[in-house]
């Protein structure tokens, strides 16, 4: 589950991991948007922007990503991003982001924490 900390906000009852190489790459690409009802969450290998810029490459739909540091705190967030956007990166360092359906990170705001499980 994952749960803004800050104001104790369910934000997705599922949670998915894409802690290895090969997680982090696919990322949503192909997945079906149908299907698409949990957050997926990256861990990353070190806490950078360059480490955390993704692309929207054969994601066929739009979707929220919340970016955090290695507390877990909000750093950036973009809302709606498109499918097949060549690139996205944080206004910050992040450790981890997370892919969310397009609108769920409606109650997120720069600064929250956030918890998974």
């Amino acid at each position: 589950m994952l749960v803004n900390k800050s104001t104790s906000k369910k934000i997705m009852p599922k949670v998915r991991l894409a802690d290895n190489s090969w997680l982090r790459l696919k990322g949503l690409m192909f997945e079906n948007q149908a299907v698409f009802d949990y957050a997926l969450v990256f861990d990353l290998p070190s806490e950078s922007v360059l480490h955390a810029t993704i692309h929207m490459l054969f994601v066929f739909f739009p979707i929220d990503i919340v970016f955090l540091d290695k507390g877990k705190k909000v750093v950036d967030i973009v809302r709606g991003i498109q499918p097949f956007t060549p690139s996205c990166s944080p206004k910050k360092p992040a450790k981890f982001l997370i892919e969310l359906p397009a609108g769920k990170a409606s109650g997120i705001k720069e600064g929250d924490l956030l918890e998974w499980n």
